[in-house]
């Protein structure tokens, strides 16, 4: 346990061994429930963090499991202790957003708050913490057209206070490292207005050192993923990876498909486009947008 840690941390760290303790075991989801006369969905509840479990339900339950030393059950404990710590509901846990989130990204948002390294990629569009209003207004109303009018309106505004939550972060034990394919920098969602206004407001974060942001250009035989967008957060000791498809969206905690996401989005930020040279490349898509110059590939590493 590490003095300090917010409830959040705790219990996904209660939690997490809690899983691993089990599946260590050979042991269902079902077994542990009938063993502990619980329902199937408190198991469940427990090990996805929707719920955090009492001490009085812990110390029968690290049994069960084998869990025995002295030294962990006392972490456990305390952790424990402070992941039921009330704290004062954070507005994504508010009904209308529970209503219109999914529990994936509200997931999302509650351990961005805690994260202290975010490295986003994205192969389509400017990732959520970082679209303007505009920007975000356009995309959603181009590739979430199922939703409607209410949904959008309270995802929009979701979108709203998570960058103004994770922007006043940065600098203050946040780091922000973001990593696009090309397409992103040349697609005009929005139209050209907009889209130049959403690069003058990436350009500004990135020149004022707020974030780092590396291109994946065309020229580059070099993938992260194959088809998904992802964001992966650094938390403490651990990381989570959220995952983002056409199709839906999933929060990943499994250490060894984070360490797999991780260890490829190093290598390839190494052998991609720098900060200098996408930089310059933003700056010349926006005087393109804005009718002053044509068309070109960004300057090479020796200017």
């Amino acid at each position: 346990m590490a003095e300090g840690d917010s409830p959040t941390i705790a219990r996904r760290r209660v939690r997490l061994a809690l899983r691993e303790a089990r599946e260590r075991a050979d042991l269902t989801q079902l077994q542990v429930a009938e063993a502990m006369e619980w329902s199937l969905s408190k198991v469940i509840r427990i090990e996805n963090g929707d719920v955090s479990i009492s001490p009085n339900d812990l110390k029968p339950l690290l049994a069960y499991l084998g869990i025995k030393d002295k030294g962990t059950v006392a972490e456990m404990l305390a952790d424990t202790r402070i992941a039921r710590t009330r704290q004062r509901q954070a507005w994504y846990q508010s009904s209308e957003f529970r209503d219109h989130l999914t529990d994936s990204s509200r997931k999302l948002i509650e351990y961005e708050s805690e994260a202290t390294e975010i490295r986003s990629y994205s192969i389509y569009f400017i990732p959520g913490p970082l679209q303007t209003a505009d920007y975000s207004s356009a995309l959603m109303a181009r590739f979430e057209d199922e939703l409607s009018e209410e949904q959008r309106q309270w995802r929009l505004r979701a979108r709203k206070l998570r960058r103004e939550a994770l922007l006043a972060r940065v600098g203050d034990g946040l780091q922000i490292y973001l990593m696009v394919d090309e397409s992103v920098l040349r697609r005009t969602i929005g139209g050209s207005e907009v889209f130049a206004a959403q690069l003058r407001d990436l350009k500004k974060h990135a020149e004022a050192g707020r974030i780092r942001i590396r291109m994946v250009p065309f020229s580059l035989d070099a993938s992260v993923t194959n088809n998904a967008s992802f964001d992966l957060l650094i938390l403490g000791e651990g990381e989570v990876l959220y995952r983002e498809t056409g199709l839906g969206d999933e929060m990943i905690e499994d250490r060894e498909t984070t360490a797999k996401h991780r260890a490829r989005y190093d290598k390839v930020w190494h052998e991609v486009a720098d900060e200098a040279d996408t930089i310059e490349f933003i700056r010349r898509q926006i005087e393109i947008l804005e009718g002053g110059a044509t068309d070109g590939p960004p300057r090479d590493n020796d200017g």
